[in-house]
């Protein structure tokens, strides 16, 4: 599809989309309803990094995914995953959004989504581990966070025929989960992509404070780290990330509107209930109208959500303005419903009783990954100029 062409009907959103969007939704209010949730990740108010512990999750849940395939959703059926189209991707991760499911899934999918743009010997292996549901991280931000992926603050040496490298990668989502990591570095002009086990010798991991109690978040530092000839990936990490950059924001954007329904949805149900001055919140405008403007809000970036994920299963020239669309509609609507979730809610709303926090801290994490929205915006701004100038 080229940006003349028209896009497919509903996004290309058809019957096998829905079904597995149907799906995941039962079997997430099944195994992991916010009740469990709650017991899972907020049994106490007291941060689990502060007591030396990794953030909780469900192995048993993991296992189940990956018994349903979903571990292999972005790996090509010849090694051995589903190949599901970008639009049915998107249509899941945004019912883990909504469940606020704590698991290395959506680490594992974006790993995927950037060997699978390398297209490798090496790629294809990696690809086949992950679809078989060894966890995967990656490793490729710099420590300015620019949440761009032309940069890393890893380089790679060359001794006596032996690769090396020395350095830090930051900001790693669900790195105390995975096995092995996608690692970028600098090998004089290029940028080298690479794999590597968790525990390499001369490889650190240390965990991030974060607020989100859903996911972990880590700092990996490199001391001499050994890099075998079988674990190279490609020297051309830079090509290879910006074709799967539209990817990762679509990741991103459709796990924010998730949780951004959840909270739109609890928030109503809050309003419809409580009652002030004998009458139900949602009868003030001051509770409705806000709830209608977030309900636009989410609309919309779901709307650009599949709009870009339908670009991407299409090879459009316009997938990555989409995707930094979406990324932006979606991180403004998750900042928006945040914080009128939480106000709308009342007194219980700050409590750590409610379970707004949980999905607040999950959306807030979520909007600066990857960029937030003026970031986004300013991508847009100089890509348009560009495309004029």
């Amino acid at each position: 599809m080229t940006s003349e062409d028209r896009a497919p009907v509903d996004f290309g959103f058809g019957e096998e989309e829905e079904m597995l969007r149907d799906l995941a939704r039962k079997f997430l209010d099944e195994r992991i309803p916010v009740e469990t949730l709650r017991q899972l990740v907020a049994p106490s108010p007291v941060p689990v990094y502060e007591q030396g512990e990794p953030p909780a999750w469900d192995r048993s849940v993991w296992e189940d995914l990956v018994e349903l395939g979903w571990a292999g959703l972005a790996v090509e059926e010849k090694e051995g995953g589903a190949g599901v189209s970008m639009v049915g991707i998107a249509a899941l991760v945004e019912e883990v959004g909504r469940h606020a499911l704590p698991s290395p899934l959506l680490a594992c999918l974006a790993c995927s989504l950037v060997l699978r743009s390398a297209d490798s010997e090496v790629a294809r292996r990696r690809l086949g581990q992950i679809a078989q549901g060894t966890p995967a991280a990656l490793a490729i931000t710099p420590g300015d966070g620019s949440w761009e992926p032309e940069r890393s603050d890893i380089q790679a040496r060359r001794v006596a025929g032996e690769l090396t490298l020395d350095g830090t990668a930051h900001f790693v989502q669900d790195a105390l989960k995975a096995d092995f990591f996608v690692v970028t570095a600098r090998l004089n002009d290029k940028l080298l992509l690479c794999t590597l086990p968790a525990d390499a010798p001369g490889l650190s991991v240390e965990q991030n404070h974060i607020h989100d109690l859903t996911r972990d978040q880590a700092t990996l530092r490199f001391r001499q780290v050994r890099v075998s000839p079988s674990s190279v990936v490609t020297d051309d990490g830079a090509e290879v990330l910006r074709r799967a950059w539209p990817s990762l924001l679509v990741l991103a954007s459709a796990d924010l509107c998730g949780s951004s329904e959840w909270q739109l949805q609890a928030t109503v149900e809050y309003a419809k209930n409580r009652k002030q001055f004998d009458r139900p919140l949602g009868f003030f405008q001051a509770v409705k109208h806000p709830l209608v403007n977030a309900m636009v809000e989410i609309d919309r970036a779901r709307s650009l959500l599949y709009h870009a994920a339908s670009c991407i299963d299409a090879a459009s020239v316009e997938a990555e303005k989409a995707s930094r669309m979406a990324k932006s509609a979606a991180s403004d609507a998750g900042a928006f419903i945040s914080d009128r979730s939480v106000q709308l809610h009342g007194g219980i709303g700050f409590t750590w009783e409610s379970d707004v926090h949980i999905f607040f801290k999950r959306s807030l994490h979520g909007q600066v990954l990857w960029g937030d929205g003026i970031h986004h915006r300013k991508k847009l701004a100089e890509i348009l100029i560009d495309r004029d100038g």
